[in-house]
């Protein structure tokens, strides 16, 4: 969990960034859009190749190379000098870091039986809101370190938050077990009867559901659930990826404003977590998927509504809290799903593929977003367009076999 703090860290600090950086940069509403977005091409593109990898190799080598090419990476953009190297090096991000969701969602399925697997995604996934709670006051407080040494604030934030990630991969590389049977926290009985346990369902779900790897790649569920997945993503990155200047456009310049800033968006990241704990437990507790998915899209579906509705700091903030509540609370019990009918060769290839159907949303939001602003002056239409989209989503949920 730690782990995925850092990497959702390093993947919308540049949303703070953009408050000092895009002028510094010259970059337009479009540009930036653009190169927020384009993370998630080179993310895509290389996805299913790095979980394919990570199942050959093992977790241990793959995830700690992932985390320090991508600390590297993050450091590499402060070095950024105008539009061209700015969204170059945002998508030599995407590919330093493709595959790791994919290959920690495939390694949790080694430790934890399918009863429990919602909730432990849920806590894992819990990272990315807490990576916006915890990391927003400290990207504020970062961004005031403007000119310390010659750097602006923008490249500090670069530089301190990508150096823990390297830290990391290096501490992965020595500690991270492969499987139950390497806990030496559980005793040995613990270690076989949960290694027996998992074995288990995964005979159980080869004899009755997926194994391939073409049948991954080819199944008509999979590629529903990326869907589905590519809508909650186009939600999840066109809110984050632009909240930090859509709330500094209404409070206005002054002392202190980027930490302001900062303080509020926390806001929004606070309702995310609550949402995200709650709605997973929940979800596995009643053993459900589909009807706490879709109580999710409703809740981000009505709360980007309001933020198209109402300009003011009030309405605009219980908009984004609602929607980020919904946007993560849809995301344990979707993953707790889509996990269910894949084993093998199929279980790295499909959930690489549904993650990378989905990280679509990532380029897709950011992008759309800033297109919009540039040509209307506002985001009201593009609240809209996701409102619509979660509409969209719910239909394969709500038609999706019971759970």
């Amino acid at each position: 969990m730690v782990l995925y703090v850092v990497a959702y860290l390093d993947r919308i600090n540049v949303s703070f960034a953009a408050l000092s950086m895009n002028e510094e940069l010259g970059l337009s509403q479009t540009a930036y859009g653009l190169g927020a977005g384009i993370f998630f091409l080179g993310y895509v593109l290389f996805e299913v190749p790095s979980n394919l990898i990570l199942a050959k190799v093992g977790p241990r080598i793959w995830l700690s190379r992932i985390l320090v090419s991508w600390g590297l990476a993050t450091v590499a953009l402060s070095l950024a000098v105008g539009p061209t190297s700015f969204a170059a090096l945002r998508f030599l991000l995407g590919v330093a870091e493709a595959g790791f969701f994919p290959g920690v969602i495939l390694y949790l399925t080694a430790w934890f039986p399918l009863a429990h697997r919602a909730k432990a995604v849920a806590l894992f996934m819990t990272a990315t809101p807490l990576a916006g709670l915890i990391g927003s006051p400290v990207s504020g407080w970062i961004l005031e370190m403007h000119q310390m040494l010659g750097l602006s604030g923008w490249q500090w934030l670069f530089l301190l938050e990508g150096i823990p990630a390297v830290a990391l991969g290096i501490v992965l590389y020595f500690r991270l077990p492969a499987g139950p049977g390497q806990a030496v926290w559980l005793t040995s009985g613990e270690r076989q009867a949960l290694t027996l346990a998992i074995e288990a369902e995964r005979r159980d779900i080869a004899r009755h559901h997926l194994s391939g790897l073409r049948h991954g790649l080819l199944s008509r569920s999979v590629w529903t659930w990326g869907f589905v997945y590519f809508c909650i993503v186009v939600a999840m990155y066109g809110l984050v990826m632009w909240l930090p200047q859509i709330l500094s456009g209404i409070i206005g310049q002054g002392a202190d404003h980027s930490l302001r800033v900062s303080l509020l968006v926390m806001v929004a990241y606070a309702f995310a977590v609550v949402g995200m704990v709650c709605i997973g437990a929940s979800s596995d507790r009643r053993g459900e998927r589909r009807w706490h998915i879709l109580g999710s899209l409703g809740l981000c579906l009505l709360g980007m509504l309001l933020m198209s509705l109402s300009p003011g700091l009030g309405w605009a903030l219980a908009g984004a809290s609602l929607a980020a509540m919904g946007i993560w609370g849809a995301v344990g019990p979707f993953w707790g799903l889509a996990t269910t009918f894949l084993t093998g060769q199929a279980a790295a290839a499909g959930i690489a593929l549904i993650n990378s159907l989905g990280n679509l949303g990532g380029f897709a939001g950011p992008s759309v977003m800033g297109f919009v602003k540039t040509h209307t002056g506002g985001f009201s239409q593009a609240f809209l367009a996701i409102a619509g989209l979660m509409a969209l989503a719910a239909i394969p949920v709500a038609l999706s076999k019971k759970s």
